[in-house]
């Protein structure tokens, strides 16, 4: 973990913040839902999600379009998303809400998860050693 400390600001924070998401979501996904406990762990993984999406915005190792690469296209998906699971939710659709939630589980952490891991990477060099 000292090698990603050792990264500027704010990839240290993206990332705890997206690794608690992911093992955040994997909870949320196998715990009962419709409870007082699925509501504060879902507010928790938005905030978690909307700040890793945000803060995407300010990292660009990564430059095809000025500072902007694809990932940052997956960040402006992703907020959509959070938008539309809370909006589905807040109407009773709730196969709606959980459509978009399974969705942005699997492209927005675990689809890019995988990306992060690219050899040359921090992620990479974290988990496997430089």
């Amino acid at each position: 973990m000292e090698l990603l400390f050792q990264e500027s600001a704010p990839i240290p924070t993206h990332a705890m913040a997206a690794m608690a998401a992911v093992i955040l979501g994997g909870l949320q996904l196998a715990s009962a839902k419709g409870t007082t406990q699925h509501r504060v762990l879902g507010w928790s993984w938005v905030l978690l999600m909307m700040y890793v999406s945000v803060s995407s915005f300010f990292i660009s190792s990564l430059r095809l379009w000025g500072a902007f690469s694809p990932i940052h296209l997956l960040s402006v998906w992703t907020l959509f998303s959070l938008g539309m699971a809370i909006y589905h939710a807040r109407k009773g659709n709730i196969r709606q809400h959980k459509i978009w939630m399974v969705l942005l589980y699997v492209l927005a952490l675990l689809v890019t998860g995988v990306f992060t891991l690219w050899p040359g990477r921090v992620m990479h060099a974290v988990l496997f050693g430089a």
